[in-house]
């Protein structure tokens, strides 16, 4: 297990604040939530039990903590083993439940405790992230002339009215601007727990945060091809699906254009057309695609070294392997496993001999 000699409660934590209303959508509360907490477990993974972490504290609008929820809903009232002392870093504002725009007035009027709080936080330097009409309180605190903020194009007539002083990030999901980070629609939540994860515990983490939580289906193949040698299933027979098909289940086996055309039924000639035609590539120059595609996966999940990472996905020369690399991904491998691990480094593992 990964050891560290610093105790986690005093490792470096940045507190975020989430004020609920009744009217609230509280499901994006805890999605975002949901979102620190795999922030926390990679940090965890790549710097140890001393490394940051992110915490937070779900409020009434009035400011005053929750109680704590039963059973697995605890964890979203109060992280374990997470310290709540020293000042927050960042406000988050979930989207509420309006039919109308009189409706979003009507609850920023009842609610001016929470946008006076808003205001205070901004006037402190904290980051005021917010979703969907969570951004009418946010802009109700005066603090935001002339930034731009990211709302649903069903909201925009509306807001003008009420913040004509306020402009709007057209074509774009999430805005930044400044201390208002703002997402338009709930599958905005998790580029808003990226840029706070990078406004908190780094770029590299954020980095590391978005390529984990956003679908990657090359990396998905790559996986079961590294963990289990499979054949693409036959509903997808044809001359390119059995050419790839054949070039997944031999990548640590030496290219041999031939045994590929053969593997495909074709001629050499054939085989070579359909790739050009089809995919504007040598057939040499896709399966290096796909042995790189392995070598990322390996690079991220585990331990094994580069030349051995080259040997898996076929190349019996380690400098052929970094020079193919770097021409495909644009970065040497040892650099890539520094940007893209998701393990601990080999430093922090150790094996306890006396317990065997």
């Amino acid at each position: 297990m990964p050891s560290s000699s610093v105790p986690f409660a005093t490792a470096p934590a940045f507190r975020i604040d989430i004020p609920l209303l009744p009217e609230s959508a509280v499901g994006n509360a805890l999605q975002f939530i949901d979102l620190l907490r795999s922030a926390n477990l990679l940090a965890g993974l790549r710097l140890g039990s001393g490394g940051p972490r992110l915490t937070w504290r779900l409020l009434d609008a009035k400011g005053v903590p929750l109680a704590m929820l039963p059973g697995p809903l605890a964890a979203y009232t109060h992280p374990p083993a997470e310290p709540h002392n020293g000042p927050p870093c960042a406000v988050f504002i979930p989207s509420f439940h309006a039919a109308d725009i009189p409706a979003i007035r009507s609850v920023v009027a009842r609610n001016q405790p929470l946008v006076r709080k808003i205001g205070i936080a901004l006037d402190a330097g904290q980051k005021v992230f917010t979703l969907g009409n969570g951004a009418w309180l946010a802009a109700e605190s005066g603090r935001l002339s002339g930034r731009q903020v990211s709302l649903p194009w069903f909201y925009v007539a509306g807001f003008e009215r009420d913040h004509p002083d306020i402009g709007f990030a057209l074509g774009q999901d999430i805005a930044e601007d400044g201390p208002w980070i703002s997402g338009a629609l709930p599958l905005s939540v998790g580029d808003l727990a990226v840029s706070l994860i990078r406004h908190t515990l780094g770029s590299a983490l954020a980095e590391a945060c978005a390529s984990v939580l956003a679908p990657d289906h090359e990396r998905t193949r790559a996986a079961l091809q590294a963990n289990a040698q499979q054949h693409i299933p036959a509903t997808r027979d044809s001359t390119l699906a059995r050419a790839i098909a054949w070039m997944e289940a031999h990548l640590d086996e030496p290219y041999s254009l031939a045994r590929l055309a053969e593997a495909a039924a074709v001629s050499t000639r054939t085989l070579l057309r359909h790739f050009q035609q089809e995919l504007s590539q040598s057939p040499l120059d896709h399966l290096h695609g796909l042995r790189c595609a392995r070598a990322k996966v390996m690079l991220e999940v585990t331990l094994e070294s580069v030349p051995s990472i080259a040997v898996a996905c076929g190349y019996s020369d380690p400098a052929a392997f970094r020079r193919i690399f770097a021409r495909y991904t644009g970065m040497a491998p040892g650099e890539y496993r520094k940007r893209h691990t998701l393990r601990a480094p080999r430093r922090r593992w150790r094996v306890d001999v006396a317990a065997r």
